[in-house]
C-alpha cells in the first residue's frame, strides 16, 4: 500500500489524526524541500512548513479527492509559502499552537538538514536572480518533479488562471535564461 493509499484508506476509517500523520511523513519531507528551495531563507522555509503542517492536519478531513494527495499538499505549501512571504506576516507573526502536526513538522524539518545542507551554493545563486515565480515553476517542475497538470492545479489553488501548454512555454523560456546564466559564471561549458 502506497503512502497515499495508506492516508486515504486511514481517512475512510475515521482515523483522522492517523491520516494526518501520514499524509505529513509521506509528503512532508519534499514539501519541506520544495519550501526550501522557494524561499531561501531557512527561518521562513521553517514557518512556512508549520503553516503547512497546520493546514493539512485541519483540512485533510475536508479533501475532496479532486486531485492526488501530493498535489493537494503542494498547493497548501505554496498557499503557506504565499502567506509568509506577505509583509502582513513579517509585521505581525502568527502564533501556531503546539499540536501534534507542529511537533511532527519539527521531526521531518530535523531529518531533512542533512539533505539540504547538500545543495549547490552555485544553483541556489542561480534561483535568487529568479522571480519567485520562475522559482515556484522550477522547483515544483524539476525538484519534485511534478507533472504540467499538477503543477496548474497548484497555481490554480493560489488563485492563478493559467494552463500547461502556457507554462510549458513559460518554463521553455526559464530554461533558456537558466542556461545562458550558467554559461556567463562559467557553470557549463558553451
Amino acid at each position: 500500500m502506497t503512502g497515499d493509499e495508506q492516508v486515504l484508506a486511514l481517512l475512510e476509517s475515521g482515523d483522522e489524526r492517523g491520516a494526518a500523520t501520514e499524509l505529513l511523513k509521506a509528503h512532508g519531507p519534499a514539501v519541506l524541500r520544495y519550501l526550501r528551495s522557494l524561499l531561501r531563507e531557512p527561518a521562513a522555509a521553517d514557518d512556512a512548513f508549520s503553516l503547512f503542517a497546520e493546514w493539512a492536519w485541519t483540512g485533510l478531513p475536508r479533501f475532496q479527492r479532486a486531485s492526488p494527495l501530493r498535489t493537494w499538499a503542494f498547493g497548501i505549501a505554496w498557499n503557506a509559502a504565499r502567506r509568509v512571504s506577505d509583509a502582513a506576516w513579517n509585521k505581525h507573526k502568527e502564533r501556531l499552537r503546539t499540536t501534534d502536526a507542529s511537533r511532527l513538522a519539527a521531526e521531518i524539518r530535523a531529518s531533512s538538514a542533512l539533505e539540504l545542507a547538500r545543495q549547490s551554493d552555485r544553483l541556489q545563486e542561480l534561483r535568487r536572480n529568479l522571480s519567485p515565480e520562475d522559482q515556484n515553476l522550477l522547483v515544483l517542475r524539476v525538484d519534485q518533479r511534478l507533472s504540467w497538470e499538477e503543477v496548474v492545479a497548484i497555481l490554480g489553488g493560489g488563485g492563478e488562471t493559467t494552463s500547461a501548454s502556457v507554462l510549458r512555454k513559460r518554463f521553455e523560456r526559464l530554461k533558456e535564461r537558466i542556461g545562458r546564466m550558467a554559461r556567463e559564471r562559467g557553470l557549463v561549458k558553451h
